[in-house]
Parts: structure tokens; C-alpha cells; sequence
């Protein structure tokens, strides 16, 4: 997927950056993550995996 095209993207549910890891478009922020088919990112909040992000403190 083109840079370019990450650089404007940003999650749905929190509007924070995301970045690309291997077939799956991630948040920085919350952790969900949201696929890529046929090369388009599926930035739906009904589509995304949700990995949330423990806090510091461990919850």
C-alpha cells in the first residue's frame, strides 16, 4: 500500500494515525486493526479487529 496514502488515513472510531503492518491497517492509538482486500483499506469500525491497547498500569 502507497505511503502516501497511509500518511491520511486515520482510524474511525478515535481519528488517531495508523500505520501498515502486513495485510491489516492498525491504529496507533486504540490498537483495532482493519484488513486490506485487494488492496483497499476497510476503514469501517463494523470491520475492525478489536486488539485494545492495555494502559500502563496493566489494565
Amino acid at each position: 500500500m502507497r505511503e502516501e496514502l497511509i500518511k491520511i488515513l486515520a482510524c474511525p472510531v478515535c481519528k488517531t494515525d495508523v500505520s501498515q503492518e502486513g495485510e491489516k491497517i492498525v491504529c496507533s492509538c486504540c490498537g483495532r486493526s482493519f484488513p486490506i482486500r485487494n488492496g483497499i483499506p476497510v476503514m469501517l469500525a463494523d470491520e475492525a479487529e478489536t486488539n485494545l491497547k492495555e494502559t500502563d498500569d496493566g489494565k
